[in-house]
């Protein structure tokens, strides 16, 4: 299976070297890093070639690197069913660029993106409808971000007076957000059934 990975590997560097910046292969999958601005001609073409054949989108989905200039990696994969492989793609964007949508080529694109977009913040131009999927419509921040903070902004509640959802900032006294991680077991003070008998011996 590497063997034919490889050879399609080269096969679309040779054909689609404007938009190929590196592949690899790994753990039996085929992975191309592919540069932003190229992804919906390369998509397409990955969808034409008789030899990728790559017909079926499979997931859209982001991945947050908070230390890198580019922060976000935007991860397309495809099936080919003709030909029983997969295929990775990675497109590396900082945190204000936009990804070019590919709902023009994969229809089924649509919502993928707009769930990136509602999880990650990441704008796709020419994406038909980019609004939140998600989350509700006065949600603040983006949920998968690595900077999100475990509590969110907001609490929603049903309040029994006004008969109806409120949302409040979030007020968590501080004894419950420190942490010390230790084991049930390191430093307690437990006295087990019996413990008595060994203090009267003494």
């Amino acid at each position: 299976m590497s063997d034919a990975l490889n050879e399609l590997g080269q096969h679309i560097e040779l054909k689609r070297a404007d938009c190929v910046i590196a592949w690899d292969v790994t753990h039996g999958e085929l992975n191309v890093d592919v540069a932003p601005s190229n992804i919906a001609g390369f998509v397409e073409f990955l969808k034409t070639d008789n030899t990728c054949k790559f017909s079926s989108l499979v997931d859209i989905t982001a991945v947050d690197y908070p230390d890198r200039p580019k922060r976000f990696d935007v991860v397309y994969h495809f099936l080919s069913m003709y030909q029983n492989h997969r295929i990775r793609l990675r497109v590396s964007i900082r945190e204000d660029e936009m990804v070019p949508s590919i709902t023009s080529v994969h229809p089924s694109a649509n919502w993928f993106e707009r769930e990136v977009f509602d999880m990650f913040g990441i704008l796709f131009s020419g994406h038909p409808d980019l609004r939140r999927i998600l989350t509700d419509y006065g949600f603040r921040g983006y949920p998968l971000r690595k900077d999100f903070p475990t509590t969110g902004y907001t609490e929603v509640r049903y309040d029994e007076e006004k008969k109806r959802v409120v949302y409040e900032p979030v007020s968590l006294v501080q004894e419950y957000r420190q942490f010390d991680f230790m084991s049930p077991w390191e430093g307690a003070q437990y006295v087990l059934p019996g413990d008595e008998k060994q203090d009267a011996k003494a």
